[in-house]
C-alpha cells in the first residue's frame, strides 16, 4: 500500500532532504500540511496560452508561461566556437524569446520543435529592447506524439500555476503536492458541521482536493470558498475568544465626579465638541464605567480632534481617583503632546493631590532623555499620585516606573508598539487598566474587524470647525521642471504672508543611510539606474543656497540629540523658523498651526496612508493648507497613479482602501496580529468584506455557546496551529 504523509510529517520524508530543504528555506513550507496550504495562485486552462503582453510590468520577476513555439534557430559566434539557441514562443498575445547558451542548446533544440507547447518558467529581461527568458526551465505539455496519454490528460485538465521560486519551478510543486494530496484525507475538518451545512460549504478535505487539482472552474470556486471561511472563522474565533476572556477580567469602574475636574475642563473650553467627538466620548465613559477592562481602538482622521478626546477620558479617571498614562512613539511627539495637553488644561495642569479639592492634577512628561533630577521628580509624582496624567516613550515602561493606581492606558500611533511594549504597561495597575488605542490611519472596517477584532471601535470622521481644507497637486519634477520651481515660489510667497512650511524627504543624508543601500532598495523595487532617494541634510542645503536663501531654513530628523530636537521645534512652533526640512519624524501629533505649506520630496516613495498623515501637518489653523507631492516618476507609471489618488480626496478612509488593495493586506497583519499574515493565504481582507462579517458573527456565537471548544476538537486542532506559541502570547497580551 502506497505510504500516506501525515500532515505534521517533516517534508523530508516525502520528498527528499534536498526538495525539502528548498521548500523550507524558499518559501516557508516545512510538514506535509503546510505544502496542502500552499495554494496554486492561477491556472492555466486547455488552450488558454498564459498572456506574454503582460510580461513588460515583471521585469526582474520569475514567472510561468504557457506557449507555443514559433520557431528555433542555433547561431554561432566566436568564430563558430560558441553556440546560442534562440527560441521564439507565442501566445496569441505577444510574442518572447527564450535564449540557451554553450553545451547547453542541444536537448531544448531537440525538444522545442516548432508547433510544440510547453510550460516554461525563468526571470524576465530586457535585451536589445526585447523581453527574455535566459535559460528558462521548461516542461513539454504532450507535444512528443508516443506521449498521447499525457497530450489527453493536458488537453483535459486546468494546470496549477503555484507562487514559486528560482530553485523550484512551478511544475516540480506540482509534483510536490501530488506526493503529499492523498494525506488531504486526514485533514482535521475545524468548521462545526451545522455551520458548514447551514453555509453550503464543501467538506475540508473536497476543498484541498478541488484547489491543487480541479477538473472544473466550479471546483475551484466551491474550494476557494470553503478555504476563505476556514481562515477567516478561525481567526475571528481567536479574536472573539480574547475578547470574552476580557470580559471576565475585573476593572475598576471609573465614574467622573459631578463638579470635579473634567466638568471644570469643559466649562472652559472655548469652543464645543463636535457631534463625532460627544458621541465617541459618551462611548469611552460608558465603558469606563464598567467593571471589566475597557478595550477600545479610535480611530480618526489626522486632526479630527482624538487627543482632545483621549484627554477627557484621561481627566474622567483621575477625576475618580485613578492616574491615567499616554504613550506616544517618539519623543518629539511625547514633547509635543505634553505641551498642548498643558496649554489645553491651563492652571487645571498644576493640581496639587489626586481627589484634592483644588480640583487641579500635575501633567508629568517622561522620556529617556529627561536629566536626572527632572526624571526623580516625575517618578516621585507617579509613585505618590501627585501626578494625574504622565505622558511619555519607552521611558513609561521600564521596571523601576510605579503608579500609585494605573485606571487608563492611552496608546497613540498604536502601530509603531509592539505588543510586549502596551502589555508591560498595562501591567503596572494593580487591576488591568482601561486602554484606549488611538490612530491616525484610517482603517477599512474589514481590517478593523480582522486585526483589531478584539478593540470595540469608535471612528471620529468630521473636522473640527475652524480647520481649513487642504489642496494636494503632484509636481512632475521630471517632465516639467518649471512646476518645481514654481513650487518654491508658492514656498516663499506662503513665509512672506507670516506662515511657515515643511519640506520632507524620505532620508537623512548623514552617512549611516548609505545611498549604496538606498541605490540596491531602488533597484529592488523599480528601476536599478533610479538615483538614491533624496536627503534631508542635502536639500536643505541646497534650499538654503538656492531658491529658498534668505529664509530661516532648519532640519529635523530621528537621529538628532533629543534636546536638539526639542530646540528646533520650539524655535518653528514659535515661528522663529520658517522652513522645516524633515523626515517623517513630523508624521504624527506635530500641531502647528500656522504651517500651510508641505512639499514632500520623491512622494512616490512613500505609502498612500503615509502621505495622507504628513498632509494632514498643514492647514491645522485658519488658513488653507497646500501640499505639493513632487515626483520624478513617469505619469503612466502606477507611482504616480498613487500620488494621484491622493491628489483626488481627503477621505482617508477611501485612501486607505486603495493602499490596501495596492499593497495587500501582509504589510498590515504583519504588523498587528505576529505572523497571522501566513495563515491569510485566501482571505482578501477588502474583497471578502461579506464573508469576514459573517465568520465574525459565527464565531462571536459560537465563543458564547462553548468559551472552552469542548465539543469543536477540529476547530480547537486549527486554533492551536493558528495561533503557535508566539502568537497564543501575543494575543493574550494585546
Amino acid at each position: 500500500m502506497e505510504h500516506v504523509p501525515a500532515l505534521d510529517e517533516d517534508l523530508k520524508k516525502t520528498l527528499g532532504p534536498a526538495t525539502a530543504k528548498v521548500l523550507a528555506e524558499q518559501l516557508g513550507l516545512h510538514t506535509a500540511l503546510d505544502l496542502l496550504h500552499h495554494y496554486p495562485r492561477r491556472y492555466a486552462e486547455r488552450g488558454e496560452l498564459t498572456s506574454l503582453a503582460e510580461l513588460a510590468d515583471q521585469i526582474d520577476e520569475h514567472v510561468t508561461v504557457v506557449a507555443q513555439v514559433a520557431d528555433a534557430r542555433v547561431l554561432t559566434f566566436n568564430g563558430g566556437r560558441g553556440k546560442r539557441l534562440e527560441v521564439t514562443i507565442t501566445d496569441g498575445s505577444g510574442r518572447l524569446q527564450l535564449v540557451f547558451f554553450g553545451a547547453g542548446v542541444h536537448k531544448p533544440h531537440k525538444e522545442l520543435l516548432p508547433g510544440s507547447r510547453a510550460m516554461f518558467a525563468g526571470k524576465v529581461s530586457r535585451f536589445n529592447h526585447k523581453l527574455q527568458l535566459a535559460h528558462p526551465a521548461y516542461e513539454p505539455l504532450g507535444a512528443d506524439a508516443s506521449d498521447r496519454d499525457a497530450a489527453t490528460a493536458f488537453a483535459n485538465q486546468l494546470i496549477p500555476i503555484y507562487p514559486a521560486c528560482a530553485k523550484l519551478e512551478s511544475w516540480k510543486i506540482a509534483k510536490c503536492v501530488d506526493a503529499v494530496l492523498p494525506g488531504a484525507q486526514e485533514a482535521v475538518d475545524p468548521l462545526p458541521p451545522a455551520l458548514r451545512e447551514g453555509r453550503g460549504l464543501v467538506p475540508l478535505t473536497e476543498a484541498l482536493l478541488k484547489i491543487h487539482r480541479p477538473a472544473t472552474k466550479a471546483d475551484i470556486e466551491d474550494a476557494r470558498q470553503r478555504l476563505k471561511w476556514d481562515e477567516a472563522f478561525v481567526l475571528q474565533v481567536a479574536l472573539a475568544r480574547r475578547r470574552h476572556a476580557d470580559a471576565q477580567l475585573p476593572a475598576v469602574p471609573r465614574r467622573p465626579a459631578p463638579g470635579g475636574l473634567l466638568d471644570a475642563f469643559d466649562a472652559k473650553l472655548p469652543f464645543t465638541l463636535t457631534e463625532g467627538q460627544q458621541k465617541v466620548s459618551k462611548e469611552i465613559f460608558d465603558d469606563l464605567a464598567t467593571s471589566h477592562p475597557m478595550h477600545r481602538l479610535l480611530q480618526g482622521e489626522v486632526g479630527s480632534g482624538k487627543t482632545m478626546v483621549a484627554l477627557r477620558a484621561m481627566l474622567a479617571v483621575v477625576d475618580s481617583g485613578g492616574q491615567a498614562a499616554m504613550l506616544a512613539p517618539t519623543e518629539v511627539l511625547a514633547q509635543q503632546h505634553h505641551r498642548s495637553i498643558v496649554e489645553m488644561m491651563g492652571e487645571l495642569a498644576e493640581g496639587g493631590m489626586l481627589g484634592g479639592s483644588d480640583q487641579g492634577t500635575k501633567v508629568v512628561l517622561l522620556t529617556g532623555s529627561m536629566g536626572m533630577p527632572a526624571r526623580r521628580q516625575a517618578l516621585l509624582d507617579l509613585v505618590t499620585g501627585e501626578a494625574g496624567i504622565v505622558i511619555g516613550t519607552h521611558a513609561l515602561i521600564e521596571d523601576k516606573v510605579q503608579f500609585h493606581d494605573l485606571g487608563l492606558v492611552v496608546v497613540d500611533e498604536q502601530h509603531r508598539f509592539g505588543v510586549e511594549q502596551r502589555d508591560a504597561l498595562r501591567s503596572k495597575g494593580k487591576q488591568p487598566p482601561h486602554l484606549l488605542v488611538m490612530t491616525a490611519t484610517p482603517i477599512p472596517r474589514t481590517v478593523a474587524m480582522t486585526v483589531f477584532g478584539d478593540l470595540e471601535t469608535s471612528v471620529l470622521d468630521q473636522l473640527p470647525a475652524g480647520r481649513s481644507p487642504i489642496a494636494t497637486h503632484v509636481v512632475p519634477a521630471k517632465d516639467k521642471p518649471h512646476f518645481l520651481a514654481r513650487a518654491w515660489e508658492r514656498v516663499r510667497e506662503e513665509v512672506e504672508k507670516g506662515h511657515q512650511a515643511y519640506v520632507v524627504c524620505p532620508r537623512i543624508g548623514d552617512g549611516e543611510d548609505d545611498p549604496k543601500n538606498a541605490k540596491k532598495k531602488a533597484a529592488a523595487a523599480d528601476d536599478p539606474d533610479r538615483r538614491p532617494p533624496l536627503a534631508v541634510l542635502e536639500v536643505a542645503e541646497q534650499l538654503a543656497r538656492g531658491p529658498l536663501a534668505g529664509l530661516s531654513v532648519e532640519v529635523l530628523h530621528g537621529r538628532m540629540d533629543p534636546a536638539d530636537k526639542d530646540d528646533v521645534m520650539r524655535r518653528f512652533t514659535a515661528g522663529e523658523v520658517k522652513v522645516l526640512v524633515a523626515t517623517t519624524v513630523i508624521e504624527v501629533g506635530v500641531n502647528v498651526p500656522n504651517s500651510t505649506v508641505m512639499v514632500i520630496m520623491d512622494a512616490d516613495r512613500f505609502g498612500v496612508s503615509q502621505l495622507h498623515q504628513l498632509r494632514g501637518r498643514v492647514g491645522r489653523g485658519s488658513a488653507p493648507g497646500l501640499c505639493l507631492l513632487v515626483s520624478e516618476m513617469h505619469e503612466a507609471s502606477p507611482a504616480r497613479a498613487r500620488l494621484a489618488a491622493v491628489a483626488a480626496t481627503l477621505d482617508g478612509f477611501e485612501l486607505s482602501r486603495i493602499d490596501l488593495e495596492q499593497r495587500r493586506e501582509g504589510d498590515v497583519l504583519g504588523q498587528a496580529q505576529s505572523g497571522v499574515r501566513s495563515s491569510l493565504r485566501m482571505l482578501a481582507v477588502i474583497e471578502d468584506e461579506e464573508v469576514i462579517a459573517q465568520a465574525r458573527e459565527e464565531a462571536t456565537r459560537v465563543v458564547a455557546e462553548d468559551p472552552a471548544l469542548e465539543r469543536l476538537p477540529g476547530l480547537r486542532t486549527a486554533l492551536d496551529a493558528l495561533l503557535d506559541t508566539e502568537r497564543e502570547q501575543y494575543l493574550e497580551k494585546g
